[in-house]
């Protein structure tokens, strides 16, 4: 029976999160039968993956950290991107070949999990060609970046649900210039929560990638 091992991570530090994966993905390489799921709101971070322009972060890093605001360089694929409280953000780490599955098609999936989540809180949302990531009203909800190593993701996703949108004005989102960002509260109208999103976006996790069980251990 396929498991997929879900922990909560609450608030906890980007770096910290970072390195937990990390090891995760060396746990899957040993053993590709497992699969885990880690969700987290981040403090405040900017994160630039590898085809990430510099110029896109449009405030320099002194004012940054001034604001209490991070910025790291990592693996993902991507450009660059803001995480932050009220952000569900899900790093799935599994061996996606076993699900059949390359980088494009695992992508896909992770993109129709968050419609379906979406579309529970009566948003419809979809895709826009040749941009990754999920969108409503031409505004983009939903970032995605990957890395893969011996065919194992991680990273993953980052899902604005009641995000302080204000701090995207401190970068050029995903390096696309002509579109904006939304959050859920800002489409629903009311306020949402990142735990009333989190399990919903668990059980399509289980669903579209055909997880029977899952397993909650918040102490990884």
């Amino acid at each position: 029976m396929a498991q997929l091992i879900h922990s909560d991570r609450g608030l906890e530090r980007y770096d910290k999160t970072l390195t937990l994966q990390r090891l995760l993905v060396e746990r899957v390489i040993a053993d590709p039968h497992q699969a885990y799921l880690l969700t987290v709101e981040h403090p405040p971070v900017i994160t630039l993956g590898r085809s990430a322009d510099e110029t896109h972060v449009l405030i320099p890093t002194e004012r940054l950290k001034k604001q209490g605001i991070e910025i790291h360089s990592i693996s993902r694929g991507g450009d660059v991107t803001y995480h932050g409280p009220g952000q569900l953000v899900a790093y799935p780490i599994m061996k996606i070949d076993r699900h059949g599955l390359g980088v494009r098609e695992y992508l896909r999936r992770l993109e129709e999990v968050v419609i379906n989540v979406l579309a529970e809180f009566g948003i419809t949302a979809g895709r826009i060609p040749g941009l990754t990531g999920v969108w409503a009203q031409e505004r983009k909800l939903c970032a995605m970046g990957v890395a893969v190593r011996r065919w194992v993701a991680y990273h993953g996703l980052a899902l604005n649900v009641c995000t302080n949108m204000n701090h995207f004005n401190l970068i050029v989102p995903c390096g696309i210039s002509d579109k904006k960002v939304a959050s859920m509260t800002q489409l629903i109208g009311t306020d949402v929560a990142v735990s009333e999103v989190r399990p919903i976006l668990v059980k399509w996790m289980c669903e579209l990638f055909d997880f029977q069980d899952v397993r909650q251990d918040d102490e990884l």
